[in-house]
């Protein structure tokens, strides 16, 4: 499914840059091939001298955009966070049946995106390969507290509350919405990550995708039984 989505441009918090990559063509490279190579060869090993190599350009131009790797995962993060975000807002808005609409969200933030059915934004797939096994990286850090003061999570935030309100407009009683919704996200990212590298811990697999199907039936059955 080729949508206008894919080309909208998504704001993404200031304090993560010290340029922004969407307004040039290196900064675009810089994006879209840490992407890649982040994919490739994960976190750890990633390196702006890597980079550099990669896109044909000094280290020194890629620290002009981004002051560490670890702000230019957190760039990522909250890139794809803005995706999800779009997402939710154009697939969902015109739902009345407030069990539809939380049913689609829950697809929109467990399933792996499918172009052929989905509104999938651009690099939003393989930005999905990031959240599974990276995301949890920029969390883990002294600096949390300083980047949560700076909005740095606003985003992933606001995506939580738009669940809740769907979860409050089916069960308004039920008392741990915001517990129930960063389970699922959390749990689904690390269902996949199981699935890929400790699949014992899970029922999940390549063959059997059972990750959006589980959570659609934790979470309904949690909120009915309130």
């Amino acid at each position: 499914m080729q949508s206008f989505i894919q080309n909208i441009k998504l704001p993404i918090n200031e304090k993560l840059y010290l340029k922004d990559p969407q307004s040039s063509e290196i900064g675009n490279k810089i994006l879209n091939e840490s992407i890649n190579l982040i994919n490739e060869i994960g976190f750890e090993k990633f390196t702006f001298k890597k980079l550099a190599t990669k896109i044909s350009t000094t280290e020194a131009s890629i620290y002009r955009y981004f002051e560490s790797k670890h702000k230019l995962l957190l760039y990522l993060i909250n890139w794809y966070w803005s995706c999800i975000a779009t997402r939710l807002l154009i697939e969902t808005s015109n739902i009345i049946d407030p069990v539809l609409r939380l049913k689609k969200a829950i697809h929109i933030l467990t399933a792996i995106p499918n172009p052929q059915f989905d509104q999938v934004l651009a690099n939003e797939i393989f930005l999905k390969e990031i959240i599974i096994n990276e995301a949890w990286k920029a969390f883990l850090t002294k600096e949390i507290d300083s980047e949560n003061n700076d909005g740095v999570f606003s985003v992933y935030k606001s995506v939580v509350n738009d669940l809740v309100e769907m979860i409050k407009a089916i069960s308004p009683q039920y008392l741990y919405p915001n517990m129930l919704v960063t389970a699922v996200i959390e749990g689904s990212n690390q269902q996949r990550f199981f699935a890929q590298h400790l699949p014992k811990l899970t029922n999940s697999s390549s063959e059997s995708d059972f990750v959006e199907q589980f959570y659609q039936d934790m979470i309904f059955k949690a909120i009915q039984h309130d």
